[in-house]
């Protein structure tokens, strides 16, 4: 058991832009708890790899890119080797492109361990792909959030347009689906609800009606633990 162990962790997962990373934001501060945006790490992983014309059928160098990162969380901001780039990693291009990475065995090792050291008092919130079935098996609380692919779209094409990117929605959902299906179908930690995770669809949920019901049951969840 490691020295860890004890630090109370919330380990929300789902598919692309079905609410994770707002709830999960949102319950972090809530609670006072660190934050991880796990997803981040593999856009940031991305976004270093376009930048540096990494061959993104080079496994090892996207690996060493990988466990090289210098990046933070600063509140909203996600910070690369100190540069402010939250909106940056946003991008349709560094998304798909995270997606494809996100594939590769050594790329996932190598951000494992950078993961785990999130894990810090008072608790954690993290959310990603596999931190209930990998990362965080031993959560005190799991939860799988999805949404219809179409209501995903939506908030897609809102979050892209608001920072003033440009968007199609008919390219969103192909994209969308396309995500889904090398998320689920790929050989390692593929995204599934983990054992014992609460599933809760967001489709027609607001972001604080969802953080009040993980809030719920996490209240619950700490009177079991």
């Amino acid at each position: 058991m490691s020295a860890t162990h004890h630090i109370p962790v919330i380990a929300i997962d789902g598919p692309t832009a079905s609410g994770k990373g707002t709830v999960a934001h949102r319950v972090a501060l809530h609670l006072g708890f660190h934050y991880l945006d796990s997803g981040a790490l593999y856009r940031l992983t991305a976004l270093s790899a376009l930048r540096s014309g990494t061959e993104l059928g080079d496994e090892h160098a996207l690996a060493k890119l990988a466990a090289g990162l210098q990046c933070s969380f600063d509140g909203d901001k996600i910070l690369l080797s100190h540069e402010n780039v939250t909106d940056a990693i946003r991008a349709e291009e560094v998304g798909n492109t995270a997606s494809r990475i996100a594939a590769l065995p050594a790329v996932r090792q190598a951000l494992y361990g950078l993961q785990l050291r999130f894990r810090m008092p008072p608790g954690l919130v993290a959310d990603g792909r596999d931190m209930g079935t990998v990362i965080f098996p031993h959560a005190q609380l799991k939860v799988f959030l999805t949404a219809s692919v179409e209501a995903r779209a939506q908030r897609r094409y809102k979050q892209l347009i608001d920072k003033g990117f440009s968007a199609n929605m008919h390219d969103l959902l192909k994209d969308l689906m396309e995500r889904d299906a090398r998320d689920a179908n790929r050989a390692i930690a593929p995204l599934k609800p983990a054992e014992g995770a609460y599933l809760l669809d967001t489709s027609d949920m607001t972001a604080d009606r969802a953080v009040e019901q993980v809030l719920r049951w996490y209240a619950v969840a700490k009177k079991h633990a």
